[in-house]
């Protein structure tokens, strides 16, 4: 057998057992997936928006996002991983380039006195399989993933601070409500005190009336403390240790629904989806490097050397320089290359299989968000008309117990019932608010500000 075939057989080998299995083509198969997606027609007259913050047009508000922006904790560890993945890609990159390294002694000997030596190498290793190429685009693939990364944590804090501050107004209007509803008791009470120290009220109309004020005391004191805790929550939201006053508007702002384009053109828009395609496309391009790994690779080597007796004539002064080229090959590692690359295979499916979760999710949000916006606005047309029926059951009450007609508990009984309906309304009011933001975060909707 020639030797040629001897010492080159091994490496043809290798070439063929490095080679990528079949798969299948996970990055189309996921463009794929958004052309099933379904059309919604629901947002077809919505009002067109282009960031998540126009929802809400709110001078007040949009100064706590861009707190929110610059000191939320988390999203500071968000930005600083990007540049980390940014400093990795550098790095990577480098590879693809020659390094040089040099070097400088000097030592002293018996017989021949000082002696001085330098060198310089170069070494560059050619990718002639592309394999520090492939390393190169994924590392790419991962800055521009960590990009979109960052892009869904900014939209979602945005979409944060913007519900915690529709909560802030819901819940004032509740605390009204309650101390309206306390006021309300603590005068029937004491009409009932009065009326008892005349001898014209009973022990357990009193001892009612008592009880009524206490619970609405009660209620006010614990509606007081869940704003305060939501203050709290905005505050750590904003990345605030020192807490600072917070306005809180009487009135809810308007809040547009976003319009829902073609349903591919809205769902990329989502940062999330966006990153988890790319991380399909770095897994595919981290695959074929590691199939590569058991290529032979080919180095060439130049150096430059020089010895002499001081220090100016070591520095090249009559070099001696080499050039070398290393073609070598893995032979054994005991199957540490081949089972690395059948774990990136692997995690290349992984990576398609969240790609799937992520858009199965994004179209339930979206779809849960419409179907909300829907029952929420009938509920909201029904709770109207409850109030408006127990404002007008509560005047006619009035009017007979001026005329001695009903008793002060039945009054009290309509006037809570026209209470229980204003508070019903409030919070009805503030879920369909925010829930169009969690729809305009669910479409996509990016938050305003610096572009990534």
């Amino acid at each position: 057998m020639p030797l040629r075939f001897i010492v080159f057989w091994p490496l043809l080998w290798l070439v063929g057992c490095a080679s990528a299995p079949q798969q299948p083509d996970f990055t189309a198969q996921a463009q794929q997936e958004l052309t099933t997606v379904a059309d919604w027609q629901a947002l077809a007259q919505a009002e067109p928006v282009t960031y998540l913050n126009d929802l809400i047009a709110s001078p007040q508000l949009d100064e706590l996002v861009a707190k929110a922006l610059s000191a939320n904790p988390s999203l500071q560890q968000t930005l600083l991983t990007l540049q980390i993945r940014q400093q990795e890609r550098d790095a990577t990159q480098g590879a693809r380039l020659p390094s040089v390294d040099a070097g400088f002694s000097a030592g002293k000997s018996k017989n021949n006195g000082d002696n001085y030596s330098s060198s310089v190498q170069v070494s560059w290793e050619l990718d002639v399989w592309q394999k520090l190429a492939d390393s190169a685009q994924a590392a790419e693939l991962d800055v521009a993933e960590q990009q979109a990364l960052t892009q869904s944590a900014r939209d979602t804090l945005v979409a944060q601070v913007m519900q915690l501050w529709l909560q802030l107004i819901a819940q004032q209007r509740n605390v009204e409500i309650a101390n309206q509803r306390l006021n309300t008791l603590q005068r029937n009470q004491d009409s009932t005190e009065q009326r008892f120290r005349s001898g014209l009220g009973t022990l357990e109309a009193l001892y009612s009336a008592r009880t009524s004020t206490a619970n609405a005391q009660a209620n006010l004191l614990s509606t007081r403390a869940e704003l305060d805790t939501l203050q709290r929550s905005l505050h750590s939201v904003l990345g605030q240790v020192q807490p600072t006053e917070i306005a809180i508007p009487d009135t809810y702002p308007e809040v547009l629904v976003s319009l829902a384009e073609l349903p591919t053109q809205t769902l990329q828009r989502r940062p999330d989806l966006k990153a988890d395609f790319l991380a399909i496309q770095a897994a595919d391009a981290r695959q074929r490097a590691a199939y590569k790994n058991l290529l032979p690779s080919i180095n060439l080597q130049a150096a430059l050397s020089d010895a002499a007796s001081s220090p100016t004539k070591a520095l090249f002064s009559n070099p001696l320089w080499s050039l070398l080229g290393q073609l070598s090959a893995p032979i054994f590692q005991g199957g540490q290359l081949e089972a690395a690359a059948n774990v990136s295979a692997l995690q290349l499916a992984q990576s398609y299989q969240a790609y799937r979760e992520t858009l199965l999710t994004a179209v339930t949000e979206v779809e849960e968000a419409l179907a909300q916006e829907q029952a929420l606005a009938e509920q909201q047309q029904a709770q109207e008309e409850t109030l408006a029926l127990a404002q007008q059951t509560f005047e006619k009450y009035q009017q007979s117990y001026v005329k001695g007609l009903v008793e002060m508990p039945d009054l009290l009984s309509a006037l809570t019932q026209t209470y229980d309906a204003e508070a019903q309304l409030n919070n009805l009011i503030y879920q369909r608010l925010t829930n169009r933001i969690s729809l305009g975060l669910a479409l996509g909707l990016p938050a305003r500000g610096e572009t990534l």
